[in-house]
């Protein structure tokens, strides 16, 4: 018989993207791994897709995704697994000149 627990995330959204969720400054989503949520979130808000995604459907190389205190860079990257009630950050990159 299937579980029927789920995993429930939080994904803290950037000032400069808010626009795209309504204002919020949090979405809560269940998923099962750091992409599984983002992808749940553009379904959500399909505004944020450009902003999150390049064309060939890749994670834009100046998006940073942080699960808690963790840069997901620096571990599985995209497979990251989530736990019920873990935060995950997109912070963008900004680049100044």
């Amino acid at each position: 018989m299937p579980t029927t627990d789920t995993t429930t995330v939080t994904l803290r959204i950037p000032t400069p993207l808010r626009s795209a969720t309504d204002g919020q400054a949090t979405v809560e989503v269940e998923a099962e791994t750091v992409d599984a949520a983002l992808r749940t979130l553009v379904d959500q808000h399909p505004d944020l897709a450009d902003n999150l995604y390049d064309e060939d459907d890749e994670l834009r190389q100046f998006v940073n995704i942080y699960v808690g205190d963790d840069d997901v860079r620096f571990g599985e990257g995209v497979d990251t697994p989530l736990e019920p009630g873990d935060e995950v950050s997109i912070v963008p990159s900004i680049a100044g000149g």
